[in-house]
């Protein structure tokens, strides 16, 4: 039996059944870590982001293969999480715009809309990387293309595909040399494969086990199978802070309802009326702020502080039938937050019938729009003692986040609508987490006026607020904190889960290993002897200023044996300690000259 086309049915059920697969195998993906550190965490990355496409999916899939890739390629914008998930929600995203206008596929064009999935991915990347999930995609969908042109069976095309991916996957290795090294394939690359696996086993209703070489041969039949429910994947909890919290008067809020909802402009409600987004902007605004609209020719997503509910409900229904109706009371929100001692709830979640992660940001109330400040700051950090120092630095907002538990765009962009400031920096303090900032940013371009400083750790983002200046222009303060963040060398240490090789340095699983500028340096039976050798990799000149952010299993008289270890060898430096209270991370060294 073949298949000449896929409309959205089939598209729905083979992204459900991909995201299935991929939730099933998290944790091998997650296992795939180069370095043999318990951080691994581009499969709960992946898994997250894919869950949050596939569960927007369930919600609004139509027959009509176009639509049902733009509502997967919203959930997946808005909930990428990590590097991988970017990248992923890329991948879609260019598939939804190669397909917007299809109600089906076939060969050629499924073909055509991977190589635009992966065209968009490419270009969303800045440097990118071959021997990637990158990688895997393009040849993936280069090989579908060239196959398309011999087949006009859908299902002997995926079994093409998926073939393809296999073997790009395994040759990862080859093009990305530490891989080869340590002895894995590309943990994005695998998640991928595992995606297009579920894609496969819904079309032919059988075994994902295709060889790792392309195969021209008459694919198996299809048979009739179930769409797979999505069991809730492990929550990833986030907290925020914010130091004006506790300077607000419960009754200065003035648009104390936080309301998001969708309009649906394709229901039979629809009274047809032309949606003017920055006529209906202004509306909104006449009684309310930190108004986010986004929308498309189906459906319209608003997010509003007001101060006049039922007049936001009527302006909205000019447009359609309004769903997923949230409304919260800023007031009751505020005084809840002081009584419990400055700890904000999470936000009632949109989709709360929805199994998936809960928003990491809670709304705080703000100013009117017309008295917004000039800057305001965004940090991810991990640990309450970081979190307390971007606080004392004046940061605005702080996302629980780091390594294994990266906050997604949509966490980025509420975290933005609930700061009132001209100017908004994002410090993601985290390799992995720039590109979902980034995103972010572009979201909601001509919106909000945000820059991204691409801090990769904890010690750079506090090194770029330290360099922040309020007097100074935009463009001044972002040259200042890209200078500074320059300047910093960040050192971590934490312990092996695995035994491994890496340049030529035999590493045994439980040893302390110090990690400098994302390169093993040191590796010792005891933490105190791994802390001195990172320590003495990253001292050059023995007058530099040194910050040790100490982590929740950082042992107290470890601590004080590395101060005074710091004191006696490098008189000249300058030593700060801190409690970083920082998770998987014993220490976290910063070294300035």
């Amino acid at each position: 039996m073949s298949k000449r086309s896929i409309n959205g049915t089939d598209f729905t059920a083979m992204v459900l059944a991909g995201a299935e697969k991929l939730q099933q195998h998290a944790e091998h993906v997650n296992s795939l870590n180069v370095f043999p550190v318990p951080d691994g965490d581009t499969g709960t990355n992946m898994n997250l982001t894919m869950t949050a496409g596939a569960n927007e999916l369930k919600r609004n899939n139509t027959a009509s293969f176009g639509q049902c890739a733009g509502v997967l390629s919203k959930g997946l914008l808005m909930g990428a999480r990590g590097n991988s998930g970017v990248i992923l929600s890329q991948l879609f995203r260019g598939l939804s715009r190669y397909a917007a206008q299809h109600d089906e596929l076939n060969t050629q064009q499924f073909a055509a809309a991977l190589q635009t999935g992966v065209d968009t991915a490419y270009k969303a990347v800045v440097k990118p990387v071959e021997g990637t999930i990158l990688t895997v995609a393009k040849e993936a969908a280069r090989h579908a293309v060239y196959f398309a042109r011999r087949t006009t069976d859908v299902i002997e095309l995926m079994t093409e595909v998926l073939a393809k991916a296999k073997e790009a996957l395994a040759n990862t290795p080859e093009l990305l040399p530490v891989l080869k090294q340590v002895g894995v394939v590309d943990s994005g690359g695998q998640g991928l494969v595992y995606i297009y696996e579920g894609f496969h086993q819904h079309l032919t209703g059988g075994s994902t086990n295709v060889p790792a070489t392309a195969v021209q041969g008459q694919a198996p039949a299809a048979v009739q199978v179930q769409v797979p429910v999505l069991t809730k994947p492990e929550h990833v909890t986030s907290s925020v802070q914010s130091s004006a919290q506790s300077q607000l008067s419960t009754e200065d809020i003035e648009f104390l309802y936080d309301m998001e909802f969708f309009i649906n402009r394709q229901l039979e409600s629809s009274q047809g009326a032309d949606f003017d987004e920055e006529k209906f902007r202004q509306a909104l605004s006449v009684n309310g702020d930190s108004i986010i609209v986004i929308s498309d020719d189906e459906t319209i997503k608003v997010h509003v502080h007001s101060k006049a509910p039922g007049e936001v409900m009527n302006l909205a229904l000019q447009y359609g039938e309004i769903t997923q109706i949230h409304i919260l009371n800023m007031r009751e929100q505020h005084r809840d937050l002081l009584t419990a001692g400055m700890d904000i709830a999470p936000m009632p979640e949109v989709f709360a019938d929805i199994p998936k992660e809960k928003s990491s940001v809670a709304a705080p109330a703000v100013p009117p729009a017309d008295d917004m400040a000039p800057y305001g700051f965004i940090a991810v950090s991990s640990g309450a003692g970081i979190a307390d120092i971007f606080t004392s630095l004046g940061v605005d907002v702080v996302l629980a986040g780091g390594q294994t538990m990266n906050p997604s765009t949509e966490d980025f962009v509420n975290a933005i609508s609930s700061i009132s400031a001209k100017h908004v920096y994002l410090l993601p303090n985290n390799s992995n987490i720039v590109l979902a900032a980034q995103q972010a940013k572009d979201l909601l371009e001509g919106e909000r006026d945000v820059t991204v400083i691409p801090s990769k750790s904890i010690p750079q983002g506090i090194a770029a607020a330290f360099a922040f200046q309020e007097d100074d222009a935009v463009e001044t303060n972002t040259g200042n904190m890209l200078e500074a963040i320059s300047q910093v060398k960040s050192g971590q240490v934490t312990h092996a889960v695995r035994d491994t090789v890496i340049d030529e340095m035999q590493i045994k699983s439980g040893q302390y290993i110090g990690i400098s500028n994302s390169k093993i340096v040191a590796a010792a039976d005891d933490l105190l002897g791994a802390s001195q050798s990172l320590l003495s990799r990253m001292l050059e000149n023995g007058d530099e200023i040194i910050t040790l952010l100490t982590g929740e299993e950082a042992d107290p008289e470890v601590t004080e044996a590395l101060n005074t270890w710091l004191n006696e060898s490098y008189p000249d430096a300058e030593v700060e300690i801190h409690q970083g209270g920082q998770p998987i991370y014993y220490y976290l060294f910063s070294v300035e000259s």
